[in-house]
């Protein structure tokens, strides 16, 4: 699977600069940028299932932009389902851990169900995700692993006239992301449990989801 394509499949910035000039939609990107020390690499035994959107949102809808009083102004949608967004996220992991399987199914595929994804502001901006994550062995079929992950950004209060928040949800929300996708992949147990090798560290460039 090629990564780099994400940069131009995905390329996005927010479509409104400031609340008083959008519209009703703002349409962004989301990133991962592995932390070089902080990831370990391990064998290249997995493939990248389908992840199932259980949100109860509309497939490509993060969350609203909400002053303190009153109605929303704003909605954070991504350009691609959410469902391939998280897909996407964890195969760029995989890949720069050197974990991503170069045969076309691998040892294991992961699989799982998006049960939050979402990006808000009604005072504090907000990213949070949760995500059950499946470790299926390809030849079976069967779950030989399964937990759900978190991760969660907030920021200072949103001060209103002082620009466009949607920047700083979009930075906020991929990170939120990120934070559940390493904990997936770096969980010591499920490592210890697949007997996977966890040495040397990866080499990585950022991508775009």
């Amino acid at each position: 699977m090629n990564f780099r394509c994400f940069s131009a499949i995905l390329l996005g910035t927010a479509a409104c600069l400031t609340l008083s000039s959008c519209g009703n939609s703002s349409v962004i990107s989301l990133d991962y940028i592995p932390q070089p020390g902080l990831m370990v690499r391990g064998d290249p035994d997995f493939a990248v299932g389908q992840f199932k959107d259980k949100r109860g949102q509309k497939p490509q809808t993060l969350g609203h932009v909400r002053l303190p009083i009153g109605p929303k102004v704003d909605t954070i949608q991504t350009r691609l389902p959410v469902s391939d967004v998280v897909r996407n996220a964890f195969a760029y992991a995989l890949e720069a851990r050197g974990m991503l399987a170069t045969d076309v199914k691998g040892h294991y595929v992961l699989t799982g169900e998006i049960q939050d994804l979402r990006s808000q502001l009604l005072v504090h901006p907000y990213g949070y995700a949760r995500i059950r994550v499946n470790v299926v062995e390809a030849v079976s079929g069967r779950v030989l692993y399964s937990r759900v992950y978190e991760g969660e950004r907030q920021s200072n209060a949103y001060r209103p006239g002082s620009g466009s928040p949607v920047p700083l949800l979009r930075d906020l929300t991929s990170r939120a992301l990120q934070d559940a996708v390493d904990r997936a992949l770096d969980d010591t147990t499920m490592r210890q449990r697949l007997g996977t090798s966890a040495t040397d560290r990866p080499r990585y460039t950022p991508g775009m989801l």
